[in-house]
């Protein structure tokens, strides 16, 4: 049973209408009638984890938002337009994806750059990006391993995302290479950069506390051919802190998600 989504007056931000994804002539079916709606919530963007199994396709749907990846079949569309090089967003990875040869704000600055923005306009709004994502003195590095941390590097993939196209952020398992303090210390950044930016978050997480930390909805997929099969609206403050983690409510729903996770098995 495929997950429904209400239409409503909202303006919607990414759509996806009967998406199919085959490979080997259509004998290998990995996504198969996958819809998917995320409307847009004004003054506070929308954060949305995705869920599943590995090889569902949970990458490949962030793939194809970010217009490197097209689908077999089915729409793709970021604001009501299907994508295409002029409404492409920008995507953090798991792996670092820095260019080791440029130096921490030279990376921050290229999607500016690619824009036609002027040398010095580009620089001063990505010094103030890097100090928000608290890089302020490393700006003139090399973003490399081992020159800045596993965390560091993130932090630069965010905010060259940010600067590129700060209403959309596409996440894919951005803190999974990393140890348990800097997740936490990276968790607790992308929540203040949600509520000084708004922007519409699609994070895809194989850990269920920190969906349900971090996501107002957690959307989770079935096996292949997949598609949608539970919609779990996480009901905890908007303004979130390491407190939040102890409320009542909090295990409640870390264990709904666990319960949804071990019976889509079972679900068509």
């Amino acid at each position: 049973m495929s997950v429904q989504f209400q239409d409503t007056h909202a303006a919607n931000i990414i759509e996806l209408r009967g998406v199919n994804q085959y490979y080997d002539e259509g004998k290998t079916k990995i996504i198969e009638g996958l819809d998917l709606l995320i409307e847009d919530k004004p003054m506070q963007g929308q954060f949305a984890a995705i869920l599943g199994m590995s090889g569902c396709g949970k990458s490949t749907l962030l793939r194809y938002i970010a217009g490197l990846q097209k689908p077999t079949s089915g729409e793709v569309l970021v604001k009501g337009k299907p994508v295409s090089k002029e409404n492409r967003v920008s995507m953090v990875f798991q792996q670092y994806s820095s260019l080791p040869w440029m130096t921490v704000l030279d990376n921050v600055a290229l999607g500016l750059q690619f824009k036609g923005v002027p040398k010095q306009e580009r620089e001063a709004k990505a010094m103030e990006m890097i100090q928000l994502v608290g890089l302020e003195g490393h700006h003139k590095k090399y973003a490399q391993y081992p020159i800045l941390s596993g965390g560091q590097l993130q932090r630069v993939a965010i905010a060259r995302s940010l600067m590129s196209n700060p209403e959309i952020l596409l996440m894919d398992e951005p803190f999974g290479a990393l140890d348990v303090k800097t997740r936490l210390q990276m968790q607790d950044l992308l929540l203040s950069i949600w509520e000084k930016f708004s922007p519409t978050i699609l994070f895809v997480t194989h850990d269920i506390q920190e969906a349900v930390y971090l996501a107002d909805d957690i959307f989770i997929m079935k096996h292949a051919p997949s598609h949608f099969v539970e919609h779990i609206h996480v009901d905890l403050p908007f303004k979130r802190d390491r407190e939040t983690k102890r409320l009542p409510n909090f295990d409640e729903l870390v264990h709904q998600v666990e319960d949804a996770m071990m019976k889509i098995d079972t679900v068509g």
